[in-house]
């Protein structure tokens, strides 16, 4: 799956079935669920890759002393890039 044949799901109105749980994370994200996208964050913490889906979605919430913690934790720093270019960088990561 390409980030294009991704974005082209976000005007369905259910989540594709055949996406990974991460992928699921972010298309809630994408049609403004951050609290369907934060549950699964959660459902893994310790999981590289959910540790660094928890960043982003904090770093888009606001809350950049939480988004840090989670950073720190993935051995990372806080981009500094736009969150869509984020966002963008995530789905790639996990298709």
């Amino acid at each position: 799956m390409t980030l294009e044949n991704f974005k082209n799901t976000l005007s369905e109105t259910l989540v594709p079935h055949h996406f990974s749980v991460l992928l699921q994370a972010l298309w809630y994200d994408a049609k403004g669920n951050w609290e369907a996208a934060h549950n699964i964050a959660q459902s893994k913490e310790g999981t590289l890759s959910f540790d660094q889906l928890h960043a982003y979605l904090h770093r888009k919430e606001g809350d950049r002393f939480n988004a840090n913690y989670w950073y720190r934790r993935c051995g990372e720093s806080m981009p500094k890039i736009s969150l869509e270019e984020e966002w963008e960088i995530l789905v790639e990561r996990f298709c």
